[in-house]
């Protein structure tokens, strides 16, 4: 599949900290950033004016759904959009707690786990043919996933019974199974769950719940690139080399502990191979096969990164210390532990962990390091900033996007979910839009037609009134 469409599912950390006996729950919080955005949808489901979904997920978390992209750099824009459009609430929230009298503060962290070994996750859709054998594409890209953490992972301080341990991936020490259809309990590899928001006779979502939430954008689209590269290999039939992993839940959490990347994995085949052996198979397969089929130049340049990647992570992995957000993270606080002298296993450095996915543009450990221009970018500003509010102009995302603006300048009565708009007082128009590449249908069009008309009218009574 040459056109498809990505999203990415984020679910955000919240935390009240209290500066007096009176506290804050983190459900009151929630409540709090969602109301700014009260509609005549549900409370706490909502989707946003560029498309995208914002609600609250199981275990209290905010989670932002990014509208529906054809390509990974727009992906990235929308997820990147997603963490200011979270920022904004979040100032909402603490007027509003400040209104409460309740003295603290409210933070907000894109990452995986909390203090106490809860993990929430990132998840990645990628749409895929349902002519294609599902379960032979999950077997094919496991071991491509399972290893990829090697890049794609954010890094994490953490405690263990023998001490303190970094480790290149947040989310590894959480997967119990290779294919499951759960996402809070026994979380798998790649999720079973066959809901295509689309039309199922056509297609069917890939649900990825393996992956760490970036902060780094450099590394986001790395993920996904690289990702919709093999993807695309796997649909093809293009990849003759057989990676399956005799342990894959195993093995990538035996990735995680390892930060030199080069620990064996014994396949299935009894061959042995390091994590940056195999992604370096996959790579050099990519590599041949750009040069063979019809690909993107986003995904040329995914293929590109990836190589680069590769290379230092074969020579020294600190040469991605502007790229890679868990080797960003560890020379952040490898800087801090030799400018003050302490320790790892010192409170503070499990702040420093925490404070780098902090979302607030001043607040954030990330984003100091962006100010400084210490982490490589791939998106600007500003085209950040337009995606908070304009939706994707080659996807679906357009449709749903301007008819929620529409409909909210006319205060018409509505309800969305991601295939169908519903309107009227009595929510009894109902406009179908099962295919996510369409940015237009005359259903919509004669929708948002009637909606100006009765405003037109509106207009020209008041007018009338005011002449008499």
């Amino acid at each position: 599949m040459q056109k498809r469409i990505y999203g990415l599912e984020t679910e955000y950390g919240i935390i009240f900290t209290p500066e007096g006996r009176k506290t804050l729950p983190v459900e009151k919080a929630i409540r709090f950033l969602f109301e700014k955005l009260i509609t005549t949808e549900h409370f706490l489901n909502v989707f946003l004016e560029n498309g995208a979904r914002f609600y609250q997920d199981t275990g209290c978390h905010p989670e932002y759904a990014t509208p529906e992209c054809a390509a990974p750099r727009q992906l990235i824009v929308f997820d990147k959009a997603g963490e200011r459009v979270l920022e904004d609430l979040q100032n909402y929230a603490e007027e509003k707690i400040r209104e409460e009298r309740i003295p603290g503060k409210l933070s907000i962290f894109k990452n995986n786990t909390d203090f106490v070994g809860n993990s929430y996750g990132c998840h990645e859709n990628y749409l895929v043919d349902r002519d294609v054998d599902f379960y032979y594409l999950a077997e094919q890209l496991i071991p491509f996933l399972v290893t990829r953490q090697i890049y794609a992972g954010a890094g994490k301080v953490f405690q263990a019974q023998d001490g303190v341990h970094y480790c290149v991936s947040q989310r590894a020490q959480h997967i119990y199974q290779k294919i499951s259809g759960t996402t809070t309990n026994d979380r798998s590899i790649i999720n079973t769950r066959d809901e295509p928001h689309a039309d199922r006779e056509k297609y069917r979502r890939l649900h990825v719940i393996v992956g760490d939430s970036n902060m780094s954008e450099y590394t986001n689209f790395l993920k996904v690139g690289a990702c919709a590269v093999v993807l695309q290999m796997i649909e093809d039939n293009y990849i003759n080399k057989d990676f399956t992993l005799r342990n894959p839940v195993k093995a990538i959490k035996d990735i995680s502990y390892d930060t030199s990347c080069r620990r064996k994995l014994r396949l299935d085949n009894g061959r042995e191979y390091s994590p940056i052996e195999i992604q370096r198979e996959y790579c050099e397969i990519a590599q041949r096969y750009i040069e063979q089929y019809p690909v993107s130049d986003e995904l040329r340049q995914a293929v590109f990164m990836w190589s680069h990647v590769l290379d230092c992570l074969e020579d020294d992995p600190n040469r991605l210390d502007t790229k890679i957000d868990w080797v960003i993270k560890r020379r952040l606080i490898e800087s801090y532990v030799e400018r003050f002298g302490t320790t790892w296993n010192d409170p503070r450095v499990f702040m420093l962990d925490l404070q780098y996915h902090d979302i607030r543009l001043d607040r954030g450990l990330y984003y100091l390091l962006e100010r400084r221009g210490a982490v490589e970018r791939v998106l600007s500003d500003d085209e950040v900033i337009k995606a908070k509010t304009e939706p994707p102009s080659d996807t679906r995302a357009k449709m749903r996007g301007e008819f929620i603006k529409l409909a909210r300048q006319n205060s018409i009565q509505y309800d969305l979910d991601w295939s169908n708009i519903r309107l009227g007082n009595l929510l009894n128009v109902r406009v179908i839009c099962n295919n996510p590449f369409e940015t237009d249908t005359e259903k919509v069009a004669e929708l948002v037609r009637t909606i100006q008309r009765t405003n037109l009218r509106k207009t020209s009574l008041s007018k009338l009134v005011i002449q008499s």
